[in-house]
């Protein structure tokens, strides 16, 4: 008997996932978390079309993403969202093309995201004069997590590490609030985060040994409580987050007072004080800070 040959056709390997695409977010509700924290629930147009938030896959923790909002007085925003996009943008009238911010995805369900937004008020930049206006029928464009392991997620502890340390300000709330959450039962954390007011420390629901203090003050006093404590021995890893000067001087301690590993510290300058918002993501995209609001 003879055998033919086999001969098998190699399958064409897969595509890799776009990291980021464009969603279409509209506004579905609305809702006042504290004095300075408003929260808004977004879903999609429920056309199921190529922004539909069924591709949305968020990695949680400190996910990042870029929001593009109506200018003041627009009711939409103006946003290439083409391929080559980026170019079109810059292209565009900068008092004509949708304002660009970066913020964290606060929590995700089937159909829904919520993002927190800081309302700052002297004076309220575009965004957070967006989002206090805000009500269902408004729609916003976003550029978001396509698959849950991406670049927006800077929360990312090492093998081994015994215990966590977080340092933020009002404007990284969120993103340290999301984080306690995902931490395992039983894990030990230590977490200094200001605030302006006291009722906007909202406490996350989490099962790690966690410890936060909440300050009122200027933000330098983030950098003199973390001075001062006691921190655990062992192998730590620290998130430090909000505004940049805040960021840097916590930097520093950690890794040239306290002698911690620089690798075991993440960093994110999300504000720096004297800049508008667009002269920072200026700065920001020059010197490698990460920029977000959020």
């Amino acid at each position: 008997m003879t055998t033919e040959p086999t001969t098998r056709t190699a399958e064409p390997a897969p595509e890799a996932a776009e990291p980021f695409r464009f969603f279409r977010l509209d506004v579905a509700r609305t809702r006042r978390l504290s004095p300075t924290l408003l929260r808004i629930t977004f879903g999609d147009d429920g056309a199921g079309g190529p922004g539909s938030l069924d591709g949305f896959a968020s990695g949680g923790r400190d996910q990042s993403l870029s929001l593009f909002l109506p200018q003041p007085g627009q009711t939409e925003p103006v946003m290439p969202t083409g391929p080559c996009w980026f170019d079109e943008y810059r292209a565009l009238d900068p008092g004509v093309r949708a304002v660009l911010r970066s913020y964290t995805v606060r929590a995700q369900r089937p159909g829904e995201i919520d993002i927190d937004f800081v309302l700052h008020t002297d004076p309220a930049g575009p965004a957070a004069q967006w989002a206090a206006e805000a009500e269902p029928g408004d729609w916003i464009i976003a550029l978001g997590p396509a698959v849950p392991d991406n670049t927006g997620v800077r929360f990312r502890p090492p093998e081994g590490a015994d215990h966590v340390i977080v340092a933020a300000d009002e404007t990284a709330l969120p993103a340290a609030s999301a984080i306690l959450e995902s931490l395992p039962a039983g894990l030990p954390v230590r977490a200094w985060i200001r605030v302006p007011h006291p009722d906007d420390a909202i406490a996350p629901h989490t099962a790690a040994d966690a410890e936060i203090t909440w300050l009122t003050g200027p933000t330098a006093g983030v950098v003199d409580a973390l001075r001062a404590a006691d921190l655990p021995a062992g192998r730590p890893y620290a998130w430090l987050a909000g505004e940049a000067g805040m960021v840097r001087e916590l930097r520093r301690l950690l890794v040239r007072e306290r002698k911690f590993d620089r690798r075991a510290v993440a960093f994110t300058g999300y504000w720096r004080r004297g800049a508008s918002e667009d002269q920072f993501r200026d700065e920001a995209g020059a010197d490698g800070d990460a920029a977000a609001d959020g």
